[in-house]
């Protein structure tokens, strides 16, 4: 058995020393992150990739169990064979994105091909959905409800999802009107076999940094503003004049750009699973969890994006027969991680599933978690057993809550238990 003496671990080899491998030196490359994400591992990756030095080994690959914006694909996707995993497939799109390369998708003009979808289905929208130039607030908060009224309408043309379910909340329905047909395009380019699959992906991580880049809420969708003062109503409609198209484009060409000239084929897999599925399926390997810290569900924050690439019609939560204000998925992930009750019990199995596969681990938590980081060390312990070497390290870091609460940031101290297979 292993125990933690200052901050390190004193095992029970012969010589009292933890010998480490050094197959990962180098520090991760810098990427262009896509989309507005809270606890981003992006600001960490020197102090991950410097614990990975020790654990990780030639051949085997680096699973990112809980990939979220994939800041692991991003870093690392030249170093290592990366299996991207998240239950939330959105994540799986934007992964591709740092470890496919789209060859062809940058032979179309998606923002044209939408043009002719958007301008046809923007003149068949009422035309008191539109802001005009100057209102008043009660005129401002009557257009946004007419916009929201749209949830009620029937439309003619296949791709209405955006239209019809996010009309005045995040987007304005013009806004809603880009991002459905833009939609329509990649669907129509991939059913006709003229881009393939990491293309397609490829064109929804822009269309998914489009949506965070013009939507008026605070960086996720959990809830999105009412405007409720005459400076609420000017922050809310500079964001309802925001260019979905334009955004869209000058993100298209710049990731198009690093895209070809960075990524990597190093037979990368995305996959969208629970955690224990995931595990349960591999062969030893280096699994890096980041697994959600607090009470409240990603799901909940990051619903439309999960929409946006199932594109499926989702049933929309009602409480009393009122549509929820957020608008979320009646079938929204709800992570044991983020239960008190169940808090332990899914750490348990991720241990166990590590110890399972013959992996080794690194595992970043917080200070302000659900399980106090001294019960989980101790859990770790007792997990892994005496097969395993384990140790951990921690910086203070910033991090982004992107509004959640009061802040938009907090510092927090960030551990990383580190646990290798002797």
């Amino acid at each position: 058995m292993s125990v933690f003496v200052n901050n390190h671990v004193v095992s029970a080899c012969d010589d009292g020393e933890r010998v480490t491998t050094n197959t990962m030196t180098r520090m991760p490359r810098n990427y262009p992150q896509v989309i507005k994400y809270m606890g981003s591992k992006a600001a960490i990756l020197p102090f991950i990739a410097s614990e990975l030095s020790k654990v990780h080994a030639a051949g085997r690959p680096l699973v990112d169990l809980f990939a979220g914006a994939c800041a692991i694909s991003g870093g690392f996707g030249h170093v290592s064979k990366i299996i991207s995993n998240d239950i939330q497939e959105y994540s799986a799109v934007v992964a591709s994105t740092y470890l496919k390369r789209a060859n062809r998708i940058g032979r179309f003009d998606i923002v044209a091909l939408a043009a002719d979808i958007a301008n046809a289905n923007l003149s068949a929208l009422p035309d008191d959905v539109r802001y005009p130039a100057e209102s008043t607030l009660a005129e401002f908060n009557a257009i946004e409800q007419r916009n929201r009224e749209l949830l009620h309408k029937e439309f003619a043309y296949s791709h209405h999802l955006f239209t019809r379910v996010y009309s005045g909340t995040w987007w304005s329905a013009a806004q809603c009107v880009w991002i459905d047909a833009i939609r329509e395009v990649l669907d129509d380019l991939k059913d006709k076999g003229q881009i393939d699959k990491a293309d397609f992906d490829f064109g929804l991580t822009c269309l998914m940094h489009a949506m965070a880049y013009t939507s008026q809420g605070t960086g996720h969708y959990a809830q999105y503003r009412d405007a409720k003062t005459e400076a609420g109503m000017a922050d809310i409609n500079k964001y309802r004049c925001a260019s979905v198209p334009r955004i869209f484009q000058k993100k298209f060409d710049s990731l198009l750009s690093w895209n070809l000239a960075n990524v990597v084929d190093l037979d990368h897999q995305l996959v969208a699973m629970d955690y224990r599925e995931c595990l349960a399926g591999l062969s030893p390997s280096v699994v890096y969890a980041d697994p959600p810290y607090a009470f409240v569900h990603y799901s909940r924050f990051y619903h439309a994006m999960e929409t946006v690439v199932k594109y499926d019609y989702p049933e929309i939560q009602h409480i009393k027969s009122e549509i929820v204000k957020g608008r979320y998925r009646v079938d929204r992930h709800q992570s044991p991680f983020c239960i008190g009750t169940q808090v332990k019990g899914a750490f348990v199995d991720l241990f166990l599933g590590v110890k399972d596969s013959g992996s080794d681990l690194l595992l970043s938590y917080s200070n302000t978690g659900m399980l106090g980081i001294d019960n989980l060390k101790a859990l770790a312990l007792e997990s892994l057993g005496s097969e395993y070497d384990v140790w951990f390290d921690h910086m203070e870091h910033t991090h982004m809550t992107m509004g959640r609460r009061d802040d938009r940031s907090r510092q927090v101290r960030e551990s990383l238990i580190v646990a290798k297979k002797r």
